[in-house]
């Protein structure tokens, strides 16, 4: 999990410390609230904001359900009658993370971290300064746990976005607690979620998306095949490829003699 506060460059001292003090408050509630315990977390801290990774049996359910509802209720309580409000952006990565005695390591962290920073994060805060937090699931976040729902968890209210940035090139799925949806952030279509409890793959979502703004179908994006991260740009296909199958080829094969499916 990384989370940041939003504008914490431009507060002063007193309202830095104040909006630090909330937000560590906010979380420890939270994390109280799942039943957390500190030896099931490592916590770092980011100045204005704060890198963890939680030990795997902790339930991911119980982090996108109960313990964001409430972050929100927390961050809303904060808030009250204060001038400069907290705001937060939350990105939620999983995958396996390694500590080389200095800090949190991996491409999860690196992802996660990125998540948080995307662009539509920021725009989803900017283009509504009344929206508190807002929360970014990677793909494999939302279609893992997020679409089978539970307790506070609502996959109809997330929207995808790409978030595209250094190696970096996802669709990320972005919830506001308390709203339907969020708001659309600048030069970006409103997007929709799938109709289903589960979406379609990455590819198909995306172009469905795309397809329901009336906008015309992305000529990149990404696919998994076979647990393979694969990017698809035009008609060049960017990874380990393990298969094919031509249009005319009724079984189709790879390099080990095995089909391949989109």
């Amino acid at each position: 999990m990384s989370a940041d506060i939003m504008g914490s460059g431009r507060l002063g001292q007193r309202a830095k410390l104040r909006s630090r003090r909330g937000m560590y408050d906010v979380f420890e509630s939270a994390f109280d609230a799942v039943g957390v315990a500190a030896q099931q977390m490592h916590l770092e801290d980011r100045g204005d904001g704060v890198l963890a990774a939680l030990a795997p049996h902790v339930p991911p359910s119980a982090l996108v359900g109960l313990w964001l509802e409430e972050v929100y209720q927390g961050v809303r309580e904060h808030n009250a009658g204060l001038h400069q409000p907290l705001r937060l952006r939350i990105a939620m990565h999983g995958g396996p993370v390694g500590h080389d005695g200095r800090g949190l390591v991996g491409r999860a962290v690196d992802l996660t971290c990125r998540l948080c920073d995307s662009g539509p994060a920021r725009a989803i805060l900017a283009a509504d300064d009344t929206v508190e937090v807002v929360f970014v699931a990677s793909d494999v976040l939302y279609r893992s746990v997020v679409v089978e729902e539970g307790r506070f968890v609502e996959p109809a209210r997330y929207r995808p976005y790409p978030v595209r940035v250094k190696e970096t090139d996802e669709l990320a799925w972005f919830y506001v607690p308390g709203r339907e949806q969020p708001p659309a952030p600048a030069g970006e279509p409103v997007q929709r979620g799938p109709a289903g409890a589960r979406p379609a793959p990455r590819a198909r979502a995306a172009a469905g998306a795309h397809a329901e703004a009336g906008t015309p179908r992305p000529t990149k994006y990404a696919i998994t095949v076979n647990g393979h991260n694969q990017i698809v740009d035009g008609a060049e296909v960017h990874g380990d490829v393990i298969g094919f199958r031509g249009a005319d080829d009724e079984h189709g094969t790879g390099p080990a003699g095995r089909g391949c499916d989109e």
